[in-house]
């Protein structure tokens, strides 16, 4: 026969376990919400060069996996870029925002993306288990591109995105890591901003979400001003921030890929500071939000050719 234990848990070590509990119950709505869809996450900054950072990052990233959405991350790493060229002796130069590329310039970027800093990420998701995949624009002609500028050397315009490689690897339970390098019909390879490959990606695959990792808390009217933080955009207030050129040259592309997103028919946009612990999981599960978030005009307003990556098995159960 066996007789119950005295517990040895106090009051206050139970009503911190409820609250732990409760906050997870807070969170099925945001979880239910999202189930079964994609994600697109572009991963840059400091978030992705300190290495607790990171480990949070892949730790989220992991955790979004098992609750049943699909994540898609998309990377850069222009320090890492910046530290090869010195080391070899190659300039380093940026004009309009645009880190200059000629042919030298682009192998390193290549090298500096594709041969370490993806996988790194790689390698890190799959500590957890067999579950990322690594990939560079130009595998699977998954982004297309064509020079931007001859100024500029070999940085890239997006042309077209094919999605064939990712959903195949997306229905396989994959993690697709995609680092920012793109082909042309030239056979040329091109260096294309991260955060507009992102927003290219999520448009075309029919992402949920689209999620930039900065080194900011988000969208400041006046990055000066650190009150002026904007909780809440709409597609139309961001196209008017681009064109009254009021933006810091490194928060043009995000809202550039922001509204490219949201015009396709992705139902939100979220900026996020990278450099917070846990910022994406409170931004996408909890009422108060960390961010910035860019949300369509109106709530039904989803272009007719839009097509949301579909949602299979019990997620299909949750949204119907």
């Amino acid at each position: 026969m066996e007789y119950k234990k005295e517990s040895n848990v106090s009051r206050a070590e139970h009503a911190q376990a409820l609250g732990s509990a409760q906050l997870l119950i807070e969170t099925l709505p945001w979880i239910k919400e999202s189930t079964g869809k994609v994600v697109v996450v572009k991963y840059g900054g400091a978030a992705m060069t300190d290495e607790t950072l990171r480990e949070d990052v892949m730790s989220d990233i992991i955790l979004l996996k098992l609750i049943g959405l699909n994540p898609v991350i998309v990377h850069g790493g222009g320090k890492d870029i910046t530290a090869y060229c010195e080391k070899l002796g190659l300039p380093v130069e940026f004009k309009d925002g645009y880190r200059v590329s000629p042919p030298e310039v682009m192998e390193i970027v290549q090298m500096a993306l594709i041969g370490k800093v993806n996988q790194q990420l790689v390698a890190q998701l799959n500590e957890h288990g067999h579950i990322a995949v690594g990939l560079s624009g130009a595998d699977g002609h998954i982004v297309k591109a064509s020079q931007l500028s001859e100024e500029l050397g070999q940085v890239g315009v997006v042309d077209e995105v094919d999605t064939t490689l990712l959903v195949d690897l997306i229905a396989a339970h994959y993690i697709p890591v995609i680092a920012s390098v793109a082909v042309g019909a030239d056979g040329n390879f091109y260096n294309v901003n991260a955060d507009i490959m992102a927003g290219a990606i999520a448009a075309a695959i029919g992402a949920h979400k689209v999620i930039f990792l900065t080194d900011v808390d988000g969208l400041y009217l006046d990055f000066e001003d650190k009150s002026s933080l904007i909780n809440r955009l709409s597609l139309s207030e961001a196209r008017a921030l681009l064109n009254d050129e009021s933006l810091s040259k490194g928060m043009i592309p995000k809202i550039q890929a922001c509204t490219q997103a949201l015009s396709a028919g992705v139902s939100r946009a979220h900026i996020l500071n990278g450099t917070l612990s846990h910022s994406m999981l409170l931004e996408l599960f909890t009422d108060e939000g960390v961010g910035t978030m860019v949300l369509p005009d109106k709530e039904d307003e989803v272009p007719e050719d839009f097509s949301e990556f579909p949602t299979g098995n019990l997620a299909s159960k949750l949204h119907g």
